[in-house]
């Protein structure tokens, strides 16, 4: 596998505060600007939805990717993220990101490395290791 990998996105403005996100490979997603914010749009995915999903989605492959070297049997996977956004220095900015993965997995006895996994999951996402923002994990193990 090659150390550079290449990503292709491109947004077009169709009217008021919204777009369509696109890529050459992928379906297209309309964006708008949050409802928090003057012109903002209920309902429509925005830029501060996709970055804290980015951190949640990474969480989520690489940790299934490393419990499958491990063969860890998991049963399922669900995650809610929320991110803060806030003024800091006079800039507005997502601050922090808390994951909070509920994993279970098929036996009792694979609780403790669970554990281990979604921690080295979380060191090792590309995406939260590409962001300035705090990333807090609380994740919960059941069987």
């Amino acid at each position: 596998m090659s150390d550079a990998h290449y990503y292709e996105v491109n947004v077009k403005w169709d009217s008021a505060r919204k777009g369509t996100l696109s890529s050459p490979t992928l379906s297209d997603i309309e964006v708008a600007t949050p409802p928090q914010f003057p012109g903002g749009h209920e309902g429509i995915w925005s830029p501060e939805h996709l970055f804290v999903a980015s951190s949640a989605i990474c969480l989520m492959t690489t940790f299934l990717a490393i419990a499958e070297l491990s063969k860890l049997e998991s049963e399922s996977y669900n995650s809610k993220a929320t991110g803060k956004l806030e003024k800091v220095d006079g800039k507005f900015m997502i601050s922090e990101i808390i994951l909070e993965p509920q994993i279970k997995i098929k036996h009792e006895k694979d609780a403790e490395r669970a554990e281990r996994i979604i921690h080295k999951a979380e060191a090792n996402c590309l995406i939260s290791n590409s962001m300035k923002t705090k990333i807090t994990l609380n994740p919960s193990i059941s069987f």
